[in-house]
């Protein structure tokens, strides 16, 4: 499946940077870099926290990672998309009604959600569609603070239903002329493992490289969050490196190799050596590992015939050993120019030790069955705590009526918050 370009137009540097001073204002930072949280890699220590807290789990979409803003300008809604490069790109024709207008014409400002932007394959052919699963801000108010769970509880009420209530149910017709469909990622129950590999993943309609543990129970955190837990099989676990090429074999001087004799002079048909260089902190860039090149991978990598040197290339340690460059669905290396810089070397770090300490498909669904039940417990204890604490709060009523003089006023109701718990949406659970 292809990855999709951002549409919209690429807002100048004096505009974008507007915007990243909004933003984090509107979030509360201090900085104004890419706000969105990067998960780990899986590792074996991490099954032992699945057994401990609650988490989500959903499918690791295989396409742009990118955050969606609305703003407006004057009386007018306008959204941004943005990229982990914190590139802003305008996105015209999107509408995003509020709940509380019965004529879906007013619309939300200073807010952001999370997501990925994706190609599905659909009968009619391939339908973009932005695949929400975070939010960072609804109506001018951070919502960074609380746990996933609420965080997608507003989402779904204040902003999903409505989008779908206008352009699925009573204007369907109107979605063909967004840029984007806006989708909500199902989220399911972090056990569901065997359903998901044997039922979920061979249905996507959009590619897929993974899985994600979410932690519900923790805020939003902006870079790296250890409680995101990203999975992936063992051909799948990659690094994203900048490419340095070394200097090209010398011409033959026979007249009659690579660029045609002469001798002296560099040979820029010939395979040079490649070196994978690992970010250590600005403009700190140091060698990690050779690339390794097969005759058959520099053909490929000259028909690209794009710059190679500098480049951001997604790699694999394959089963001998070496690093070798990812490949796309056309079988041409994996270039992350949709990022500034390479991993950094905390991260290399991490994915190694995910690589060392691997952790197949068989280990989770074997492990399926005591995370159930880990899950279960910690339920079953939350809902003995919740009938203590409300026949404490019936007990604390009734005497302060009893004691109350002409009979006191009516209790008061129990607030709920917006949204309904994210747990009541999930996923069925697998027979």
């Amino acid at each position: 499946m292809p990855i999709p370009d951002i549409p919209g137009v690429k807002a100048d540097r004096g505009l974008a940077e507007q915007f990243r001073a909004e933003v984090a204002h509107l979030l509360g930072r201090r900085n104004n870099n890419f706000p969105g949280a990067q998960p780990v890699s899986f590792a074996r220590k991490h099954l032992r926290e699945l057994m401990e807290h609650d988490y989500y789990l959903c499918e690791k979409t295989d396409g742009i990672r990118c955050l969606l803003y609305f703003t407006n300008d004057g009386p007018n809604e306008i959204h941004y998309l943005i990229d982990r490069k914190n590139d802003y790109y305008f996105v015209p024709n999107l509408h995003f009604p509020r709940h509380d207008d019965p004529s879906y014409q007013t619309f939300h400002t200073g807010t952001i959600v999370d997501g990925e932007l994706v190609y599905d394959q659909e009968p009619g052919g391939l339908k973009l569609r932005f695949l929400v699963f975070d939010c960072l801000a609804i109506d001018g108010k951070s919502q960074t603070e609380k746990p996933l769970d609420k965080r997608l509880g507003y989402f779904r009420t204040l902003v999903m239903k409505p989008w779908e209530e206008l352009f699925v149910r009573r204007h369907p017709e109107e979605r063909q002329f967004l840029p984007f469909e806006l989708v909500f990622k199902e989220m399911s129950f972090p056990y569901a493992l065997s359903w998901m590999f044997d039922v979920k993943l061979p249905d996507l309609k959009h590619g897929n490289d993974g899985l994600i543990f979410t932690c519900k129970e923790t805020p939003y955190i902006f870079g790296t969050d250890e409680k995101i837990l990203k999975w992936k099989p063992a051909h799948e676990n990659t690094i994203d490196f900048r490419l340095r090429l070394g200097d090209f074999p010398p011409l033959v001087a026979n007249g009659n190799t690579g660029g045609g004799g002469g001798g002296g002079g560099p040979d820029f048909d010939a395979k040079p050596n490649f070196d994978l260089m690992v970010f250590h902190n600005k403009g700190d860039y140091r060698a990690f590992a050779p690339l390794h090149v097969t005759d058959d991978d520099w053909e490929v990598l000259k028909s690209v015939a794009q710059q190679l040197d500098g480049r951001i290339v997604e790699c694999y340690k394959d089963a001998a050993g070496r690093w070798r460059f990812k490949r796309d669905d056309r079988g041409r290396p994996h270039f992350r120019d949709d990022k500034h810089e390479a991993n950094h070397v905390s991260t290399v770090d991490k994915v190694l030790e995910s690589i060392d300490d691997a952790v197949s498909k068989e280990d989770l669904t074997r492990s399926e069955q005591r995370i159930r039940d880990a899950f279960k417990r910690r339920q079953a204890e939350r809902e003995r705590r919740a009938k203590e604490e409300e026949a404490m709060r019936r007990m604390r009523e009734e005497k302060r009526k009893r004691e109350s003089v002409g009979g006191g006023g009516e209790a008061g109701g129990v607030a709920y918050n917006n949204g309904e718990p994210a747990d009541k949406r999930l996923k069925p659970e697998p027979s």
